[in-house]
């Protein structure tokens, strides 16, 4: 599937194909590389936004169902926005409970955990539903971050 480089971000259509998630994730890498954004920055973003991707493409569609799929990342003076717009089934992540992770591994329930990250490492997280979308919107406010590797 396409992607398309905007000067302060980029966005990609994607297939429901669990190898699309690396693939956002390395153009998520090579955005940070080519705008200067710290690293840990952006292994927090990346992180959060797979653990999205990858239930959005493992069970919003269920059989049968078109699937379209649509990522953004975009940058700003003040944060690193990314965006999910989907065609799937109506599924909002942020009303999940956060897991107990003062439970061991084996005493926890399975699920969670991603939503966890997200909530986390994001600043901000929002999903709405419309126009028969799922849109989850999650910023990274970048001065909480270091300033920007490029800059003096």
């Amino acid at each position: 599937m396409g992607g398309t480089s905007l000067r302060d971000g980029f966005a990609a259509e994607l297939g429901k194909d669990l190898t699309e998630v690396d693939r956002v994730g390395r153009l998520i890498e090579e955005f940070g590389e080519r705008t200067g954004l710290p690293p840990k920055l952006i292994y927090h973003f990346t992180l959060a936004f797979d653990e999205l991707l990858t239930n959005t493409i493992s069970y919003g569609f269920p059989d049968g169902m078109h699937e379209q799929i649509t990522v953004s990342v975009t940058l700003d003076e003040e944060s690193l926005v990314a965006e999910i717009l989907d065609s799937g089934i109506a599924f909002n992540p942020l009303e999940r409970e956060s897991p107990d992770i003062t439970l061991s591994v084996e005493d926890r329930p399975i699920g969670g955990l991603g939503v966890h990250f997200v909530r986390t490492f994001m600043d901000k997280v929002e999903y709405r539903r419309e126009d028969g979308r799922n849109r989850l919107t999650m910023a990274k406010y970048l001065k909480d971050s270091t300033e920007r590797e490029s800059q003096p």
